[in-house]
């Protein structure tokens, strides 16, 4: 299964520069790095980074970030994964722009 991480343009530019990351701002304050399925993405987006022009997504697989990554309820309820370790630029499936066209963000159509 793929999980995905929206970063701002500076948060991505210190994560590919750096190889590692804690996260971003708000990962650091909750103590684990946020991550979204496909079906929650968008409303992450539209949630935490609404308006927001300089964004790219990554993409994870879940089955390869291990023990470290959790499940659990939050918005909604609905269980989202939490990575409570370092996160690793080698460890990246993708990464691409994230638009924001006409008030939302355009995620790519084969996200799944």
């Amino acid at each position: 299964m793929l999980i995905y991480k929206i970063f701002r343009a500076d948060e991505w530019a210190a994560f590919e520069s750096q190889g590692e990351t804690l996260g971003a701002p708000i990962d650091l304050s909750d103590g684990f790095i946020h991550f979204s399925t496909a079906e929650q993405a968008a409303e992450t987006a539209a949630k935490h980074f609404a308006d927001a022009t300089d964004l790219m997504l990554l993409a994870y697989s879940a089955d390869t970030l291990g023990e470290a990554l959790k499940w659990e309820v939050s918005r909604g309820n609905a269980l989202f994964p939490h990575l409570y370790r370092p996160l690793k630029l080698s460890e990246m499936l993708w990464v691409k722009p994230l638009p924001l066209v006409d008030g939302i963000h355009q995620f790519p159509a084969d996200l799944a």
